[in-house]
């Protein structure tokens, strides 16, 4: 093929001086007529200043636009030479100027409607058995073009088959009941760009559109379907398409300014060739930083990238193709006409037959292809997509085929209504070069998509294929080379994609364009794409970044934790040293230290002590109403029984120390028989507290969620501090009236002062307190019953420690002061000292 091609082209120098016949080359008669709307030409000169309805000229050949026509000629000519194909059945075409505007494809398309061998359009009030010029239209290539005379074929259900126009506004089958299209729609395309986008991680994008049904209807697509990839468009514009117009470069120049504002590194664009151009060339002056281009096959395929200069300084261009195969002869059939239209007897026959289908002066308008030599075409040629075109022909060909009910030996002498044909075209698979094809429920076809990349190498532009899009998208990273230092894929990012557990936060002006945030502990994300954390119920928690709340478990002080052995340890200790004191203290209870001690009312004591060294078990294991209730009552009593056998010794050292003349009168209330009373009513007064503790508000069970992480902690609640207070305010005031009796007391040497254990058992009390108090405020974890179990364990061992071991002390080791003038006379001799 290529030496074939190259002959034509050497041909093509030798006659190019000579104007050819090519525009005699797009109207034949046949059988059946198919219209064709093509871009011949671009660049309309008289729309402005159009003030009467005269022809629309265009100024510039569009060579794309010739090559398509050539492809539909191509296609017939091949048909009408098919033995397998409308056998016997010649078709005939009519191929018009579109001129890229609506105005101009409007003209030609009334043509089409008139009625067969007239140049009028008969009104009449039912069309079943109209019989109008053309059985079939291929084109126009424009979505705009399209929408505007898909409506007349319709009304008319004559057969439009467009092979490039891709505007998702016409899958609507309602208003365009006889439209179909040998290309995806549009939003096939918009969501390959999307999936590419968010293949690469792109989400700080730009996109402009030109400003006509392509360019908006493909960008309002595109903003509908982005937003649910979680991609963020920075700029949205539109350029304009009428470069004539003196405010064009002004808008240019401006969306120019507003994208380098955005620092985007990824660009959008949804233009035809002649807008794609003025953009690009715009900011290439302009000096914009290189950034992503992704075009579509409305620019990428163009001549831009020939004619542009310094096109490679906008950076890295990929884009979307439809995928077409290459039509087998195509080429070849392109240089064998551009030889014959320089062969006098073949133009000839040629214009016999163009006069021969005279359209009341309505010509092709392509005086410009008789101009024109294979060499000017080649470079478009090779690169052209023409599939498109060819299975458009194919289509309508079938459908008349199996209306016609032809066969493999001929086709039947009958007349076909256009609108017959949708039946077929609908329903019917037709195979065009051993492809299969078929009409979807829109009327289009859907052969996928190539991505390629403009690879440039030595200067020279190749149009690398580096993935492909039909039902998923695919990409060969390991072929694009982009343009940074280290051809790695730029980041275009306003934010990152969130992970579980993060919800967006908003940052700037643009909505979508956020920072993610862990969700703090005890909240949780729903979804993704949350912008709150959502609260955990009371009796959950979560860690921080979390997706779920999970249930709290209950915390409180076990058993089996090591903290607890060693307290339980403790306590046996402790206990044990108080059993043994009692047991030691009942043997010796008639001697002078048990009975200076405080006699019999010492068993009460540590019976009290060793209860309340018990207790300590009672702050151990899962609390209960009922066990918060216990804790206090059992502690107040228990240190009341014992602080007041203290008191009635403090009481009697006072009176005999500081009240002489009083204690005959006194003493005996608070010695011997009578000291019971005493203790008696302090117990009997601290019972009245315990039940006003009750009856105004007992401890209780509380849920503490706040204090841990991850559990509940369930604690005892002082409900009525009022009552608290005067239970255990109570034995403060017995402990301080106990060391107010006793710390002036001063016993004369080698005599036993008895007064100096009290105030220092009281004096440990205190200090006791006033650490617990400090540490039990602040401490919110189960150490809060470490806490309570060490000061009674520190407070038992004080007293034993202060008061009683000294006297253990005496009994075991130091009989010798057992004795009744070591402690009593002490006492006696002191009195007498202050008396005197």
């Amino acid at each position: 093929m290529v030496p074939y091609l190259l002959l034509g082209l050497s041909f093509g120098y030798a006659v190019a001086l000579k104007p050819t016949c090519l525009s005699t080359q797009f109207r034949r008669p046949g059988d059946y007529i198919i219209g064709g709307l093509f871009p011949f030409g671009m660049d309309t000169i008289n729309l402005t200043a159009r003030s009467e309805p005269t022809l629309v000229v265009c100024e510039r050949l569009f060579v794309d636009g010739l090559i398509w026509a050539l492809g539909m000629k191509f296609a017939i000519d091949q048909i009408n030479n098919s033995t397998s194909l409308l056998p016997g059945v010649k078709l005939g075409y009519d191929i018009y100027d579109t001129c890229f505007e609506p105005l101009a494809a409007l003209q030609p398309s009334l043509l089409f409607l008139t009625r067969n061998g007239t140049t009028g359009i008969g009104v009449v009030c039912n069309y079943t058995n109209y019989q109008p010029r053309v059985t079939a239209v291929i084109g126009p290539h424009k979505s705009d073009l399209c929408l505007v005379t898909a409506k007349l074929f319709s009304f008319f259900l004559i057969p439009q088959v467009s092979y490039r126009a891709s505007s998702e506004k016409l899958s609507n089958k309602e208003l365009y009941p006889s439209f179909y299209r040998t290309v995806p729609s549009d939003k096939k395309l918009v969501e390959a760009v999307v999936l590419l986008l968010n293949k690469f991680g792109w989400n700080w994008i730009a996109t402009i559109g030109s400003n006509d049904e392509y360019g908006r209807g493909a960008q309002e697509l595109f903003l509908r379907i982005v937003g649910n990839y979680s991609i963020c468009v920075a700029y949205e514009g539109l350029i304009p398409t009428d470069l004539t117009d003196p405010k064009a470069k002004i808008q240019l120049k401006e969306t120019i300014e507003l994208i380098n504002k955005t620092k985007v590194n990824i660009i959008v664009l949804f233009a035809f060739m002649q807008p794609a151009r003025a953009l690009l060339e715009e900011s290439i002056s302009m000096g914009l930083s290189k950034k992503v281009w992704i075009g579509t096959e409305a620019w990428l395929l163009s001549d831009i990238a020939s004619s542009t200069s310094n096109i490679q300084s906008i950076g890295t261009v990929l884009g979307f193709i439809m995928k077409a195969s290459a039509v087998p002869g195509f080429q070849e059939y392109v240089a064998d006409l551009f030889t014959s239209v320089q062969q006098d007897e073949f133009c000839q026959e040629s214009r016999e037959f163009y006069h021969h289908m005279a359209s009341g002066g309505l010509g092709t308008a392509c005086k410009q292809c008789d101009h024109i030599s294979l060499h000017d075409i080649s470079p478009i040629l090779s690169r052209s997509q023409i599939q498109p075109v060819h299975v458009a022909v194919h289509s309508v060909a079938h459908a008349l085929h199996r209306a016609l009910g032809c066969t493999h030996q001929g086709c039947p002498k009958a007349t076909i209504r256009s609108w017959q044909l949708l039946h077929f075209m609908n329903t019917f698979t037709f195979t065009v070069n051993g492809q299969s094809f078929r009409f979807d429920e829109s009327h289009g076809t859907n052969t996928g998509y190539k991505l390629i990349l403009w690879d440039w190498k030595n200067g020279t532009l190749t149009h690398l294929p580096v993935g492909d899009y039909e039902k998923s998208l695919y990409v060969n990273k390991s072929q694009i080379h982009f343009h940074t230092a280290d051809q790695k894929e730029p980041t275009s990012e306003c934010f990152r994609e969130c992970k579980p557990g993060q919800i967006r936060q908003i940052k700037g002006f643009h909505l979508c364009c956020y920072d993610c945030r862990d969700c703090p502990e005890n909240t949780f994300c729903i979804s993704k794409d949350s912008s709150t954390c959502t609260p955990c119920l009371e009796h959950q928690w979560s860690p921080v970044r979390s997706t779920r709340c999970y249930d709290r478990s209950e915390r409180y002080l076990f058993w089996n934790e090591p903290l607890t052995i060693a307290l339980l340890t403790l306590t046996s200790v402790t206990l044990c040293l108080t059993c043994l004191t009692a047991v030691l203290f009942f043997k010796n209870l008639e001697t002078p230290v048990v009975q200076a001690s405080g006699g019999d009312r010492n068993l009460l004591a540590l019976s009290a002590l060793a209860l309340l060294c018990l207790s300590s078990c009672l702050y151990i294991g899962k609390p209960s109403d009922r066990l918060c209730t216990t804790q206090q009552v059992v502690y107040a009593l228990c240190l009341n029984a014992c602080f007041s056998t203290f008191l009635t010794k403090s009481l009697e050292i006072t009176l005999l120390t500081e009240f002489p003349r009083w204690a005959p009168t006194f003493l005996p209330w608070v010695t011997q028989r009578r000291a019971w009373l005493v203790v008696a009513l302090c117990l009997l007064t601290e019972c009245l507290f315990c039940f006003s503790y009750l009856h105004l508000g007992p401890d209780g069970l509380r849920s503490d969620y706040k204090s841990l992480r991850s559990e509940v902690l369930l604690v005892c609640d002082t409900r009525s501090w009022l009552a608290f207070a005067l239970m255990h305010g109570y034995n403060g005031c017995l402990a301080i009236v106990c060391f107010l009796c006793t710390f002036m007391v001063d016993t004369p040497g080698k005599k036993y002062n008895i007064a100096r254990g009290i105030t220092f058992a009281f004096l440990i009390y205190f200090i006791i307190w006033i650490f617990f108090v400090a540490i039990f405020a602040t401490l919110k974890t189960v150490l809060r019953a470490v806490t309570q179990i060490s000061t009674i364990l520190m407070l038992t061992l004080g007293i034993l420690g202060t008061y009683y071991i000294p006297k253990c002390y005496i009994i075991l080791l130091k009989p010798d002061l057992n004795t009744v003038n070591y402690f009593q006379n002490s006492i006696k001799e002191e009195t007498e000292g202050d008396s005197q």
